[in-house]
């Protein structure tokens, strides 16, 4: 167990808040109108909520994958009705325009990690609002600050930030030019630090300016170059509680008498508790030094270690130690006076590492990789923890491709494991949503795609993946049809497609037919017709649409006008013995049969006759058949005026069909999902064309005989026993249409009987 880290439990399930702030989030509409004019959001008069709420509803905002933007935080004009105490504004597309809005807020902790939009504009207003600011975060990417100062007003007045009651500042990876003093000047009035960052800054001198900050418990300088130099000042910071002189760069990490300058550090600064000296030489090589307690040559020596410098701290240990990439791998050592560990020697140095360097990519990136060893070989024990991390990670660092490769490989591994069936709906969740997010922002990228969808496939689909439907469906439709033609992305893409068209309702089918299913799908048919190509995302392309098209009309127009009879014919033509292909197109087509206005379009002597001729041909299952029985059954519904053909006649149609059911075994397995009974059962009405009603009890017998567990319950519910019986007793169907409407009635009652008997107590 990590004990300075509390891992977040998510398997319990999501409270009424959580659910209520995502659908707010997912609805701006509920608490927000649009101004005709700016056409930015406006917050509803009337509308008043504590600070709690809206810094949590912009929270999640960032977490469902929306872009926080100026139009936005438009909402947060009016201070009075939308207090606002912390902001974490990490990762969004909010320029200073928006950010002089949020400052209008008494804020106390403001983050504007990685906000590319943002420049020095806003430093005027920072420093205008700047009394109550407690905390200040301004990451990578950020212009806030001037890169030169020379004869400007900055001297001036004395100062760049004015923000005198603050207590943490991180400024990372700023450049200045020719400005010795700059740094000097940044905090020259900030006499209440306790917490300073300057990773990555350049050019800080000699760094006796830190000597003023009297407060200053934790200095960070990752990756500060020529540290040499400023010994002798960071000795004199004498309650520095923690202090990080880590590296990434092994040369800018090599101290010159490194054993007596980390001795130097560490006797100076008595109040030390955490040091991070990753990535530098200062650990020494490793040779072990005993410490005698006395003088007198018969005394035992107290406990060494195989840090030099460090000998001070032998019975005073560290509470953290950073020794990732350490020369030497200092990490791999027995004798390390901390009771924790960066490092790569075991999986509690790779998970301490993850979360002292959650905000350092590149270093980051580097601990994923050490983590997916663990994962992908199963001895990885803290899953819950490894998967807090990596969720932590990509949702930091959104737009570091690497990252979110790293992180995603990591995650496919999670969830492909042993303790994948113990994760909460909280925690898969936020996973998908992470997931999504991070394909989302690289879309381009055919390692994050094909991780993104093998993870994705771990899970139930579609079930898991309801809550970010629509988001998901746009990802799979670029893969579709962005992704290369006939590679790995794009085949799983398809599946991963398709699998979320099946099970789910009329709504969310209309919605991928609106977000362009079908269109998609059509043209990647089509590439595969011209190129004369047949593969697996040839028969998905039809599937996917076979489900789509389910009960759902509109999607059956779209297909129809989307030129799908003429690709039908094609694929015909071009394949004519691959049955899988003909099951998926002729049960679409079944569909599009089913909408009685839509009929009229399959009414063409080439259609039927294609569709009659596949009643006749062999096949070692029935589907094909069956699917083409019941789109000239539909046809037939609508009677003989609506048969306007001369050929071929409908009444030889007919006589083939039937011919054909007679020939089918009534206990052959099906590879059929039905929702409903719909449409069969309204075939069996049809009393004017009994033929049609023969395939449709064929269909429910055949069902509930082989399956009484799925649709036995199904037939009753909607009604099916009340219109068999009639069938029985009307005098127009022929003899066995009846036997067969007898036989689902048995089948229905031989289930219920069973279901009773189960369920009886028992004597004795």
């Amino acid at each position: 167990m990590l004990p300075f880290l509390t891992v977040c439990k998510d398997s319990a399930p999501e409270t009424l808040l959580e659910l209520c702030l995502k659908y707010v989030v997912d609805h701006v509409d509920t608490i927000c109108s649009i101004d005709p004019f700016t056409k930015d959001y406006r917050l509803k008069d009337g509308l008043a909520l504590p600070s709690e709420i809206w810094e949590k509803i912009l929270h999640v905002y960032q977490q469902c994958g929306h872009i926080l933007d100026d139009r936005f935080v438009n909402i947060f004009k009016n201070p009075h009705t939308t207090r606002l105490q912390r902001i974490n504004l990490r990762n969004s597309s909010i320029t200073d325009g928006g950010l002089r809005v949020l400052l209008k807020q008494k804020l106390i902790e403001l983050n504007i990690d990685n906000c590319c939009n943002i420049t020095e504009g806003s430093l005027v207003h920072i420093n205008e609002s700047g009394d109550c600011l407690l905390s200040l975060i301004v990451g990578s990417s950020v212009r806030l600050f001037p890169y030169v100062l020379l004869d400007s007003a900055y001297h001036r007045r004395g100062y760049i930030l004015r923000t005198p009651n603050l207590r943490r500042l991180a400024v990372r990876n700023l450049v200045v030019h020719g400005e010795k003093m700059y740094f000097s000047l940044l905090l020259h009035s900030l006499h209440n630090l306790t917490y300073l960052d300057l990773s990555g800054c350049f050019d800080l001198g000699d760094l006796s300016y830190l000597c003023e900050l009297r407060n200053l418990a934790s200095l960070i300088l990752y990756n500060v170059k020529r540290l040499q130099d400023a010994v002798g000042s960071l000795c004199k910071l004498v309650n520095l509680r923690h202090l990080d002189i880590s590296q990434s760069k092994e040369k800018h990490g090599t101290f010159k008498s490194e054993n007596q300058t980390l001795a130097m550090l560490v006797e100076s600064l008595p109040n030390l508790v955490s040091l991070d000296i990753s990535g530098t030489n200062l650990a020494g090589t490793g040779v072990a030094e005993h410490i005698p307690t006395s003088k007198h040559q018969y005394q035992v020596s107290v406990p060494k270690t195989d840090i030099p410098g460090l000998r001070s701290r032998v019975q005073n240990p560290f509470e953290f130690l950073g020794l990732y990439g350490t020369h030497h791998e200092a990490c791999h050592r027995h004798d390390i006076p901390a009771k924790m560990v960066s490092g790569d020697a075991n999986e509690e140095q790779i998970l301490v590492a993850a979360a002292a360097y959650i905000d350092r990519p590149n270093i980051l990136e580097k601990v994923l990789n050490d983590l997916f060893r663990l994962l992908r070989y199963e001895t990885c024990q803290n899953i819950s923890y490894a998967l807090h991390t990596v969720l932590e990670a990509m949702d930091r660092h959104l737009t570091e491709k690497h990252i979110q490769i790293c992180g995603s490989a990591n995650l496919f591994y999670i969830v492909k494991g042993q303790d994948r069936h113990t994760f909460g709906v909280k925690e898969k969740r936020r996973l998908i949503c992470t997931l999504i997010n991070g394909m989302s922002a690289h879309k381009g990228d055919d390692t994050m795609m094909r991780n993104g969808c093998l993870t994705l496939f771990q899970f139930k689909v579609p079930d898991d993946m309801l809550f970010d439907y629509e988001r998901l469906v746009h990802i799979l439709l670029h893969i579709v049809s962005e992704m290369e033609q006939g590679g790995f992305v794009q085949r799983i893409g398809i599946h991963l497609l398709n699998a979320l068209a099946c099970q789910v309702d009329g709504m969310q089918k209309q919605l991928l037919g609106d977000l362009g299913a079908i269109s998609q799908m059509l043209a990647l048919i089509e590439d595969r017709l011209s190129r004369k190509v047949f593969d697996d995302a040839l028969e998905v392309a039809w599937s996917t649409m076979w489900n789509v098209t389910d009960e759902t009309a509109v999607n059956c127009q779209r297909f129809l006008d989307g030129r799908g009879m003429e690709f039908f014919l094609g694929c015909l033509t071009a394949f004519p013995h691959k049955e899988e292909l003909l099951r998926n197109m002729m049960g679409l087509l079944g569909n599009v049969a089913e909408v009685k206005a839509l009929r009229r379009c399959l009414m063409t002597s080439q259609f039927v006759s294609v569709f009659a001729d596949l009643l006749d041909t062999s096949s070692e299952g029935i589907e094909v058949l069956y699917n083409a029985a019941g789109v000239l059954s539909h046809m037939a519904s609508d009677g003989p005026v609506a048969w306007t053909l001369k050929f071929p006649r409908r009444e030889d149609v007919l006589r083939r069909m039937v011919a054909a059911i007679d020939r089918w075994d009534l206990q052959t397995q099906r590879n059929i999902n039905y929702r409903s009974f719909e449409p069969i059962l309204y075939l069996t009405k049809v009393y004017h064309t009994p033929e049609c009603q023969h395939w449709a009890v064929w269909a429910l017998a055949n069902l509930t005989k082989v399956y009484p567990d799925r649709y036995c319950s199904l037939v009753e519910s909607e009604g099916g026993i009340h219109i068999l019986e009639e069938i029985i007793h009307h005098e127009k169907p022929y003899a066995r249409v009846k036997e067969l409407a007898a036989l689902v009635i048995i089948h229905c009652k031989e289930y219920r009987a069973r279901i009773l008997d189960a369920g009886a107590p028992c004597n004795g």
